[in-house]
């Protein structure tokens, strides 16, 4: 067992996680950063982010400054309590679902936008604002021009991740985590044994290319993948839609449409 005192002092030199690693992806910035701008009649040049890795927003140069920045919302509190005291201008991004169980906020109004934000480290955050730009006596407030706004900047940024996505096509014989698990929700048993199955990281082919199968895959036999293609069918009749017909009486109504006879059709 390792010294504890020794992983004290390993812990002092270990670079210090900031914005609880929630990056804001820059559209979604530019679109916050536009709002509040054009809300409060600010110049955007006068905004700072204070809030990122090795950085100090106790000691950060805040002379003729307006926050506007994801903060670490671990320690929100405590950085409320700071600008409080400092009067410091800011429009800082917070949960939502716990932004009232913060009594902090308390000076501040609290703007409820509950936009689903995906941070570029993957997290996906019902987020809200708190700000001390509003109103004083104001302490609750939504903003819809604000959601649309951060709406379409966190859609566009997903598109452009989604795009940027390779996509693979693998053949039958091999296995991902994702092509098995919708089995199980359409209530189809898979089972298949240890003997019948390689794990592999990559095909060869992918390997010449310096790819990989995302997450892992797995070398199935015959009889597997037999037993999958069976599995295919039984998903595709699960998910089949009704195909309703028409009868020969609409069809009638359809073939007189346009031909001057639609009343004499649906007075039939």
């Amino acid at each position: 067992m390792k010294n504890k005192n020794y992983e004290d002092f390993v812990e002092k030199f270990k670079p210090k996680k900031t914005t609880d690693d929630c990056y804001t992806p820059s559209l979604v910035y530019e679109a916050i950063s536009d709002w509040v701008a054009n809300e409060y009649n600010l110049d955007k040049s006068t905004f700072c982010r204070p809030f990122y890795p090795g950085g100090d927003y106790e000691n950060y140069d805040y002379s003729g400054k307006i926050v506007v920045d994801n903060p670490p919302f671990s320690i929100l509190a405590k950085i409320l309590d700071f600008y409080t005291r400092n009067k410091i201008k800011c429009f800082l991004f917070a949960p939502t679902l716990t932004v009232f169980s913060n009594k902090r906020s308390c000076n501040y109004t609290t703007i409820l936008c509950g936009i689903t934000i995906t941070y570029e480290n993957g997290a996906v955050v019902n987020t809200s604002f708190i700000t001390n730009l509003d109103d004083p006596d104001l302490q609750i407030r939504t903003a819809p021009t604000l959601y649309k706004a951060v709406k379409l900047a966190n859609n566009k940024t997903l598109a452009a991740i989604k795009k940027q996505l390779p996509k693979y096509s693998y053949p039958d014989s091999v296995i991902t985590s994702a092509k098995l698990y919708p089995f199980g929700q359409y209530g189809i048993d898979i089972k298949i044994k240890k003997s019948q199955c390689h794990f592999i990281r990559a095909l060869e082919s992918q390997r010449v290319k310096k790819k990989a199968i995302f997450g892992g895959g797995f070398l199935i036999s015959d009889s597997v993948k037999a037993e999958l293609q069976k599995a295919e069918l039984q998903k595709a009749e699960a998910t089949e839609t009704n195909n309703w017909e028409l009868s020969s009486e609409e069809l009638l109504i359809i073939k007189s449409l346009g031909q001057g006879g639609e009343n004499d059709a649906e007075n039939n």
